[in-house]
């Protein structure tokens, strides 16, 4: 008999953050790579992750991932006391690392979690170097996507 595979592991994307292409202008992407423990591992193969606060700070030349939350399985984590938010570090370069230092620095920048997915049996974070929107910059970003999902239908009524 063959064996099934799990339909979470096809797509890759383990968790966005929505809300952080809603509400920042992203200028650049980093891939990054994250150290977790095994029950955040097992976690994280269960779906259970979660991106809307996450933010990066550089603190002694590291990256540090703050406001992920994994929420623990009960069977996974019987013997270790779980902490869903604590801070995991982001593995990066040197050079990625002092250029997102560097980019913090200026005004009005930050440095936002957007995705979790699989790249292999390895999890990966991508973040981005941000600059926040203003409110009609949101309304018309809104007005871009509706008009582009418009489009869309009128396309496939049309064939």
């Amino acid at each position: 008999m063959a064996k099934k595979k799990k339909s979470s592991l096809g797509s890759g994307t383990i968790a966005q953050n929505k809300k952080a292409r809603h509400d920042y202008h992203i200028e650049e992407k980093f891939e990054a790579g994250l150290v977790l423990t095994g029950w955040e591992v097992k976690s994280l193969r269960a779906g259970k992750g979660q991106l809307t606060d996450a933010f990066v700070m550089i603190k002694n030349g590291e990256a540090w991932l703050h406001g992920a939350h994994f929420t623990p399985l009960t069977t996974a984590s019987t013997h270790v006391i779980a902490e869903p938010t604590r801070t995991r570090k982001l593995l990066l370069n040197k050079k990625q690392i002092s250029k997102i230092a560097t980019k913090i620095n200026q005004t009005g920048r930050s440095c936002v979690a957007l995705a979790l997915y699989w790249s292999g049996n390895l999890v990966k974070c991508e973040i981005a170097l941000v600059t926040g929107k203003k409110q009609h910059d949101k309304r018309a970003s809104e007005k871009e996507k509706d008009w582009n999902r418009e489009k869309q239908r009128t396309m496939q009524k049309r064939l």
